[in-house]
């Protein structure tokens, strides 16, 4: 549609965006069969696409005007080339996460979200796109979240949102931090006027309760209601924005009572004003909206602290890395911004400097600071070889270093997803505590009905003051604050230990475990095997060199722990073929001949002889790999592992605590029964396959108890999923991570007994809180039933009931 020479009314407002449609402007669209006016060529270009999306019901639903599209929402062309940058893969390393097959994930941060009916419409019109296959909006944070097939360009989403009036952007750690700002500022903007609105209330109160009368009277009154109007119409609007969109989708919530109290405070004040009769109530009004909005404040930097406690990108990443090029023979060094760099590069990260990406230390010997990670402030000697992670810090001397990970690919980014993921799942408990201060709104709004008409019969001058005061004093803030607040400072001190909680329930179901399932090797062993000992079998031709080669030749590709005892003789042979079993051995072709390394029933299939099988193992003290050829076994090869220094201390803590501790491994050598003799477990498994270790898991559970696994392995990913609460270590498989409920950073073992000891003082941090909570709203009701608190004191207790909480809580983070 085009402008024409009509001429819409000059007050017209646009029914989208709500700005005045100019007199000389005549942009329509058909809405549920009616013709609505816009302001410009965007508005309505925004409304039609709405429309012929048969999503016109989204007008119906909407609580605000929406925002004025810019100039790109009117022009297809523009609109394309503008997103089109978002398709470049370096671009997409800040907020896109690669996942299984052609799947990616996109975190957006999304403009012109104003209620709830936004994030329906965004979600509608995005599944309507057959390449997206999951989109969730989160109305508070206004985070996006889109899982999408990536054969379709991510411009085409970008351009789609934009389409219907809401500008993308990438949610990297920059825009957050811009977000958190802009929240910080609004809310000490509405703590500004509010406050300065409550000083002027007061102060012609003064002249209102001393005296004044007549003209007087009715001139501090009329100026009392000018400097409380902004204070309810600004400072107290997040108030009645929430109560609204929770009545309106039948969701009970604190600022329902809140929003009534100073709604009707104010209502019943104008009307007096302009009467010149009864009582007025701003300075009451603008109080206790300032006291409201000040313990909102101090909870709202409270969960801005939590949610940087764990640091944020955008601080620690630099913003360039010295990367090494090699020109006309010599090695030069040459300032390189971080988004540029690819896969492979040689980088020179200096002392003092902070690792741009997860890579390997090729040259250099240094001490690296892991704390960020793993709680442990000791710096970590890093060589040729080792692993380094992004956001650490290089200590003392210069190491070169070969990129290996890149933005979103790195660990650092993957746990702070897991970190986001657990901050936004809600555990039962935090559940049980909305539904508990729903029903308590619900009864309270009845009560105060029965309050207001007592005392409208009692004393009709007091009924409304009373009531507001039962409406404000009563309101379960502190029950509602009580779970959330304490469970987000445990999370964020588990964080700075070391412990990772990446699902919500973690602290809540730590305090009903009695029973911990460890893996063995990676676990309660350092998983770093070194070879020990290799006995050949009498017919065998080969050197030991020679069948430790092949060993190690078939082991190259593999990630396995084991696969690390080989790494010496890695160049002598190369497989072909390779083909892994889980729990059994590997097997490849070298030089036309098939081998086979692992276990003695696995080993000697590929032979004629059975032999092996009847072979009794050399000793039970080490793990044992056999060898085996086409022909014939070859030889015995025995690798040993490391117990962690702290793994007897923990068994012996657990068992303090009256928690049953048992050994499940895959592992059939005798190394584990030893083990457990070493450690003083008494229940243990050997030779467990991962269907194995699942139904044992099973059985445990059946029988009552509730399970705490701790694994590595790609063979423990059943067993960590069916666990109630499971633990992967930080030298676990990815898969092992992601399906994990919460990571030990450090590989300190010590740091379990740790989070089982804060997960019952936040048990009990909870209690205080909730037995708070429910004796101040059962001593607070009918002190303001019976008249005996005003408006303003009712506030001040409201408050300070939801600080003594947010407070109480802020102990569990030391």
């Amino acid at each position: 549609m085009t402008s024409s020479t009509a001429h819409a009314p000059q007050e017209q407002a646009c029914y989208h965006c709500g700005l005045p449609v100019p007199a000389a402007s005549y942009y329509p669209v058909r809405i549920q069969g009616e013709a609505r006016l816009m302001c410009c060529p965007g508005c309505q270009a925004v409304a039609m696409a709405i429309v012929d999306g048969g999503l016109d019901s989204f007008y119906q639903f909407r609580t605000a005007a929406n925002e004025r599209p810019d100039a790109f929402g009117d022009s297809p062309a523009l609109s394309a080339q503008r997103w089109a940058i978002y398709d470049l893969p370096e671009v997409q390393t800040e907020f896109v996460t690669p996942l299984t097959g052609n799947l990616k994930q996109a975190n957006l941060l999304l403009e012109g979200i104003t209620c709830a009916a936004c994030s329906w419409l965004i979600e509608t019109h995005l599944k309507k796109n057959p390449a997206v296959k999951s989109v969730t909006v989160n109305l508070t944070t206004h985070r996006c979240t889109v899982i999408w097939d990536d054969q379709t360009p991510l411009s085409d989403i970008f351009s789609a949102l934009n389409t219907i009036g809401y500008v993308p952007r990438p949610a990297t750690d920059d825009q957050q931090q811009q977000l958190i700002k802009k929240e910080n500022r609004i809310a000490l903007f509405r703590i500004g006027v509010a406050g300065f609105g409550t000083m002027q209330a007061m102060m012609v109160a003064v002249g209102m309760y001393t005296g004044a009368t007549d003209f007087w009277l009715d001139f501090l009154r009329w100026l009392s209601m000018l400097v409380a109007t902004p204070v309810v119409f600004f400072s107290a609007w997040p108030f009645f924005q929430a109560a609204w969109r929770s009545i309106q989708m039948r969701h009970l919530v604190m600022d329902v009572p809140v929003a009534l109290a100073i709604g009707l405070a104010y209502l019943a004040s104008v009307w007096a004003t302009i009467t010149s009769s009864g009582e007025v109530y701003f300075e009451s009004v603008s109080m206790f909206t300032l006291f409201l909005l000040v313990g909102r404040y101090v909870e709202l930097r409270a969960r801005h602290r939590n949610r940087l406690a764990f640091g944020n990108l955008a601080q620690l990443m630099p913003l360039t890395a010295c990367c090494l090029r090699v020109e006309n023979g010599c090695e030069v060094e040459e300032s390189t911004p971080i988004k540029t760099l690819q896969l492979g590069d040689l980088i020179l990260v200096k002392a003092g400097d902070t690792f741009p990406c997860d890579g390997r230390v090729v040259a250099g010997e240094s001490a690296v600071v892991e704390a960020l990670l793993t709680g442990e402030s000791q710096p970590i000697t890093k060589r040729p070889g080792d692993l380094v992670i992004a956001g650490t810090l290089n200590n003392h001397s210069p190491l070169k270093v070969e990129v290996t990970a890149l933005g979103a690919a790195t660990q650092l980014s993957a746990i702070e997803r897991l970190a986001s993921q657990a901050a936004d799942e809600k555990p039962q408990q935090v559940l049980s505590a909305d539904r508990i201060a729903r029903f308590f709104i619900a009864r309270l709004l009845v009560v105060c009905a029965a309050v207001f008409a007592f005392w409208l019969w009692y004393r009709p001058e007091h009924a409304l003051w009373v009531t507001l005061s039962v409406l404000v004093v009563t309101c379960p803030c502190a029950l509602a604050l009580a779970m959330p607040a304490a469970l987000s400072a445990a999370t964020a001190n588990l964080r700075k230990r070391g412990f990772l909680v990446a699902r919500g329930h973690v602290i809540e179901t730590l305090n009903s475990v009695n029973r911990v399932i460890f893996d063995k090797t990676g676990t309660l062993t350092q998983g770093q095997f070194t070879l020990a000992e290799v006995r050949l079998f009498e017919a065998t031709r080969e050197s030991r060199d020679q069948l430790l080669g092949i060993a190690a030749a078939l082991e190259a590709g593999s990630n396995h722990p084991l696969a690390v005892a080989f790494t010496p003789w890695q160049d002598a042979y190369k497989a072909s073929g390779v083909k892994q079993t889980t729990a059994a051995g590997v097997e490849g072709e070298i030089d036309g001949v098939r081998y086979r390394l692992g276990t003695a029933g696995f080993a000697s299939q590929l032979s004629n002889e059975n032999t092996a099988r009847e072979l009794p193992l050399p000793d039970d003290q080490q793990i044992w790999l056999l060898l085996a050829s086409e022909q014939q076994p070859l030889a015995w090869i025995s690798v040993v592992d490391e117990v962690r220094p702290d793994a007897a201390a923990l068994i012996a803590s657990l068992k303090a605590k009256g928690i049953a501790v048992e050994l499940l491994s895959g592992d059939q050598s005798g190394a584990v029964a030893q083990l457990a003799r070493q450690l003083g477990i008494d229940e243990f498994i050997a030779g467990a396959k991962p269907g194995d270790k699942l139904s044992h898991l099973n059985q445990r559970q059946a029988a009552g108890d509730k399970v705490l696994m701790i694994g590595d392995g790609i063979n423990d990913i059943p067993v960590l999923s069916g666990a109630d609460v499971s633990v992967a270590m930080a030298s676990a498989s990815d898969l092992a991570q992601t399906r994990a409920d919460a990571v030990l950073l450090n590989d300190r073992l010590a740091v379990l007994s740790d989070a089982l000891e804060i997960a019952r003082r936040t048990k009990r941090v909870i209690g205080q809180n909730l037995r708070y909570s429910l004796v101040y709203n059962l001593l607070a009701l009918p002190l303001a039933a019976a008249g005996m608190i005003p408006p303003w004191l009712a506030a001040i207790g409201m408050t300070a009931s939801s600080l003594v909480v947010i407070f109480n809580a802020l102990r569990l983070m030391d």
